[in-house]
């Protein structure tokens, strides 16, 4: 069984090519169907045999699987360029292609925080256990990967609980604030309008809370859903068909949606920049794919900044936690040995298993033999000498005519094998 991770995240590509292999929520379920049914086309027909999870956030698309196909991490890479119909070339400089310990080691450090572009941050463990709750609603989860994910999170917990990885941590939220501070002197001067009602929307509607701006609004496709999120912060919620009405009173503009299309485009902020005499905006597009067409970011008067921008700035800090980076690999190694040990004993289960099989063929028979002596009235004593004998015989059969058979090394290695097997205690 083969295990591998194949994907790309913030460092090995731009958000222009991770919104393309992004993968909404309702997408992850039939992806996973459709990976193992892929395999299957690669020559290996028993799907059942076939393990996959997917996991898509702003910053990664990683697809996990368990599989005996050849060159698994071909067809890993060749699936995801033509699920999303994307060109293979395109894609394949862009993608890391971890097989075995490596990809163990990678699910390690992604769920601890060490793969993130804010290090030590905590919303990829749970983003990742919501990518394992659909695989495994899907079928896609058998005994590898379920075991390694039980103890990727296991992993994380440790990790967090044990060291200060997150620890002087600057959250993708708080460097919104940084620099919408860079434009605006005064964020309490100013109205916030937030788009999106999920996680990371709540963490910068809390941050920007803090300064006590004019006012904060909530856009959502689900009105109830904005009502919801814009009391806690005393403020209001309007529908996202309002947008285009209701864009230019805002001076600070946040948005994190999961649609697979841009919500603002570039005439929207042009509108809203004329009737806003030019006073500037600054907008935030934590989105991936993006909320907010990459041409407004040309616009005079307006300061538009990616999750990849925000990179640079959640970069503070980082020296500092430097040793608990250090603490955190050496826990994680400890166990990626620990997994691969136990992968290393599954490899052997099915040998172990017909070892069993044919030796309880062998005691079977050669019992049956005995009970026909004992029912013909031979003496019990012969009976056994040659219960006891036949075994023996059937046992170390295969053993000496492998011994018989090979020569050089082959036979060498054997001669010193075979007495370590049939060693036994006195």
């Amino acid at each position: 069984m083969q295990l591998l991770a194949v994907g790309l995240n913030h460092t090995t590509a731009p958000v222009s090519l991770r919104e393309k292999l992004a993968f909404s929520p309702d997408q992850i379920g039939p992806a996973v169907v459709a990976a193992r049914s892929w395999f299957g086309r690669d020559g290996f027909n028993q799907q059942t045999e076939v393990e996959a999870a997917i996991l898509s956030t702003c910053n990664r698309t990683e697809m996990y699987a368990a599989s005996h196909v050849d060159n698994p991490v071909d067809a890993t890479a060749h699936f995801l360029a033509d699920f999303h119909k994307l060109p293979y070339a395109e894609l394949r400089h862009h993608l890391y292609t971890l097989p075995q310990d490596n990809a163990v080691r990678h699910a390690f450090r992604v769920a601890s925080g060490l793969d993130s572009m804010v290090l030590g941050e905590p919303q990829i463990l749970g983003q990742m256990k919501d990518a394992v709750r659909q695989a495994d609603a899907a079928g896609g989860l058998g005994t590898y990967l379920h075991q390694l994910f039980q103890r990727t999170f296991a992993v994380a917990k440790e990790v967090r609980s044990t060291t200060e990885i997150g620890a002087h941590s600057v959250s993708m939220a708080a460097a919104a604030v940084r620099l919408s501070q860079r434009i605006f002197d005064k964020i309490s001067e100013q109205h916030v309008l937030f788009i999106g009602a999920g996680e990371m929307i709540e963490l910068c509607a809390t941050h920007f809370a803090a300064q006590n701006p004019k006012s904060i609004t909530i856009a959502n496709r689900t009105l109830e859903r904005g009502e919801v999120l814009a009391h806690r912060f005393n403020g209001k919620a309007i529908r996202l068909a309002e947008l285009p009405n209701s864009l230019s009173q805002f001076d600070i503009i946040i948005s994190c949606t999961a649609s697979s299309l841009p919500i603002i485009g570039l005439g929207m902020v042009e509108r809203a920049v004329k009737a806003r005499r030019h006073r500037p905006m600054f907008m935030v597009d934590l989105a991936v794919p993006r909320d907010i067409e990459s041409e407004v970011g040309a616009l005079d008067d307006v300061f538009l900044y990616t999750v990849d921008d925000l990179g640079n700035v959640v970069q503070t800090g980082k020296e500092n936690r430097q040793a608990a980076v250090t603490q955190a690999e050496a826990i994680i190694e400890t166990r990626v040995q620990s997994f691969m040990h136990w992968v290393d004993g599954r490899l052997v289960v099915p040998i172990i298993r017909d070892l069993h099989e044919n030796s309880e063929a062998m005691r079977l028979l050669e019992l049956e033999r005995a009970r026909k002596m004992l029912a013909r009235g031979d003496d019990i004593e012969a009976v056994l000498e040659a219960l006891s004998k036949g075994i023996t015989a059937k046992f170390l059969h295969g053993p000496q005519q492998a011994l018989h058979q090979a020569s050089g090394d082959e036979r060498a290695r054997l001669a010193t094998l075979l007495p370590q097997l049939f060693r036994t205690k006195r």
